[in-house]
């Protein structure tokens, strides 16, 4: 009785190489897909305060002493406003599942007259400057709700342009002006 026997061929050569560099990037696919679907957990399944430890560790991401958290989109030029300045802003306001609550293209708003998180942001800023901006709810609204668009504690996050600003000096010069012109074109006329 005689027994047949294969041979086996040799392996060529920098096959075992092809493998190992298969299952490294195998590995690394998989790791990759392990951070970013964790990623989306923090954003959208952790609390407030989970959010904004991932979030201050982000590139270009800087947290105040306030906790607010911003990041240069594009720095502007000049100087910042004041709390009792006047800003003109384009903005955008999201909460943490991107649904936009509110938004404008170009305001004027009271820098010292919005919310505290927004107002800190605003003076951080100079003209022409992009930022985002993400607003703990304590420097937001907290518990109260100011519209039902605006869950209680919400964190905010807002992209800002700021335009331009004007000084409180400036805007009572205006008003002042507007007042000895008759009004504002279209408006009742003064003394009624």
């Amino acid at each position: 009785m005689s027994v047949t026997t294969v041979p086996i061929q040799p392996i060529k050569k920098g096959s075992l190489t092809k493998l190992w560099l298969g299952l490294a990037i195998i590995i690394a696919i998989g790791l990759a897909l392990a951070y970013f679907g964790t990623q989306d957990a923090v954003t959208n399944g952790a609390s407030n305060e989970q959010f904004l430890a991932a979030n201050a560790a982000e590139d270009g991401v800087e947290t105040t002493a306030s906790g607010l958290q911003y990041k240069v989109i594009k720095p502007g030029e000049g100087l910042s406003p004041t709390a009792s300045d006047t800003a003109l802003v384009k903005y955008e306001g999201r909460l943490r599942d991107g649904t936009v609550f509110d938004a404008n293209e170009q305001t004027p708003m009271p820098v010292g007259g919005v919310v505290p998180g927004f107002s800190e942001a605003l003076q951080l800023m100079q003209k022409g400057g992009e930022y985002r901006i993400w607003i703990p709810s304590e420097l937001a609204y907290g518990e109260a709700s100011p519209s039902p668009n605006l869950p209680p504690n919400s964190l905010l996050i807002f992209d800002v342009t700021l335009m331009d600003f004007i000084s409180q000096a400036q805007m009572e010069e205006l008003r002042q002006q507007v007042q000895q012109q008759g009004g504002m074109p279209g408006g009742m006329p003064p003394g009624l």
